[in-house]
């Protein structure tokens, strides 16, 4: 894995060694050796992580990883505090400043190349989220996305002891909603509830293997993205490197701080809100694009590619598939006689009414103006005739109520055509249909037309 990582550190022989180190893993070192350096280095490379000594002259790790976290434009970027302190208290001033971890001097070669390589996986994945939301941002089909500085989550303990349950419990009470759980039972509880903003699982017990658990849960559709927290005992720096390795987020070395604990997870669950509202976003913006607007129904965009898929694999199973090209009757006078509010009002409502008379495979698209197309799989010539007047009946059975209680009466002409053959395609399965279509308006509208076979 390549990376560009900052190394912060006043003392150059400690710059040094870490650039060595960095280099013969392949990552791009970028240095500076005071707070005010790394500040500009960051504004200027972007670094995909910063390495960061907390005792500094001027400006100390502790205040530079608070700016690099307070603005927008860096606050996705992680931080590792490395440092000779190894008080609770120090690492409690750094995760509230924002840190994602720390390292304690001598530093741990292989634990940090671990927390390095685990880190820069996730500002990876938050990267390319980051670009989707942004991009559908700057396009106007999503709105720009807001920080939920919200902390309050739902958390899962995994823990086969009552003392350690009941040190949780104290520490976490009243800041998050704490559920436990013994470890046999951790999968049904992912699955069954809610998501889980944040699983924090023990370790190192006869009890259970941790690791296995962890490993069901990263392969499991339901908690697959939720953020782990592990708790191991300081000798198991092993079960530790194998966990990380295994997508585990973050972890704690008993015995366990409290701050620490309230700190780490609140930064876990803050981040996962976070990540959670750029996918979230970022599905937005993809159904957005293939969703018309006005109707809430799927647009010609996603017709074209999802009926190709269709009409392959239908002609592939020698299936029958069938298409209905609905237009609304003398829609231009509605809009003329009751205004363009009124003619929107009476698109939505006729939507509403195709929805109700389909199935749910069944494929219901606007595809401009007041023209519809609904796509019928397994259904032959007869049963797409069949549903076609129904849906005529649905519609012009019963007159629209617009507005002010303005009752519009709306007809609608139907063309249906059938999937033929082996050479048959979609292009053709339309035109049939839209032939279909203009025989039912020439003889009268408000009437269904068979494509003839």
């Amino acid at each position: 894995m390549t990376a560009r990582v900052l190394v912060v550190d006043d003392v150059i022989a400690n710059v040094r060694l870490l650039e060595a180190k960095l280099q013969a893993e392949y990552f791009e070192v970028v240095t500076a050796f005071n707070g005010l350096d790394a500040l500009e280095a960051v504004a200027r490379v972007k670094p995909d992580i910063v390495l960061l000594d907390v005792m500094m002259p001027g400006i100390d790790g502790i205040e530079v990883c608070a700016r690099i976290k307070a603005n927008p434009a860096t606050a996705h970027i992680p931080v590792i505090m490395v440092t000779a302190l190894d008080q609770p208290e120090d690492r409690v001033k750094g995760l509230k400043a924002g840190a994602d971890d720390f390292l304690t001097k001598p530093v741990n070669d292989l634990a940090m190349f671990s927390r390095l390589r685990s880190l820069i996986r996730l500002k990876m994945l938050t990267d390319e989220l980051r670009q989707r939301a942004e991009a559908g941002t700057a396009t106007g089909v999503i709105p720009k996305l807001l920080i939920d500085n919200n902390v309050h989550g739902r958390v899962l303990c995994v823990d086969s002891r009552e003392s350690s349950r009941e040190r949780t419990k104290q520490a976490l009470e009243g800041l998050h909603d704490v559920e436990f759980c013994e470890p046999f039972d951790a999968q049904v509880r992912t699955v069954s509830a809610d998501p889980y903003d944040l699983i924090v699982v023990s370790m190192g017990t006869d009890s259970f293997d941790g690791l296995r658990l962890v490993s069901q849960l990263r392969s499991a559709d339901a908690t697959r993205q939720t953020p782990i927290l592990v708790i191991v005992d300081a000798t198991d720096q092993n079960l530790l490197l194998r966990a990380l390795d295994m997508g585990v987020n973050d972890y704690l070395i008993r015995p366990v701080d409290k701050q620490e604990l309230v700190a780490r997870v609140n930064t876990q669950v803050k981040r996962w809100r976070f990540t959670e509202q750029l996918r979230l976003s970022v599905k937005a913006s993809i159904e957005m694009a293939v969703t018309d607007a006005l109707t809430g129904l799927y647009n010609r965009r996603y017709l074209e590619t999802h009926l190709s898929h269709l009409t392959v694999d239908h002609i592939n199973r020698g299936r029958p598939l069938s298409l209905l090209a609905i237009d609304a009757d003398h829609f231009k006078a509605i809009n003329d006689t009751h205004g363009h509010d009124a003619g929107d009002a009476v698109l939505k409502e006729l939507a509403n009414r195709i929805r109700a008379s389909t199935r749910g495979i069944d494929l219901c698209c606007r595809t401009g103006g007041e023209e519809f197309i609904l796509v019928l799989p397994g259904a032959d010539m007869k049963l797409a005739s069949t549903v076609a007047e129904r849906l005529r009946k649905a519609i012009g059975g019963r007159p629209f109520v617009i507005g002010n209680a303005k009752s519009i009466t709306v007809t609608v002409s139907i063309g249906v055509s059938m999937l033929q053959g082996l050479q048959d395609t979609q292009s053709s399965l339309i035109k049939r249909a839209d032939e279909a279509l203009y025989v039912a308006k020439r003889a009268g509208r408000n009437r269904v037309s068979a494509a003839a076979a």
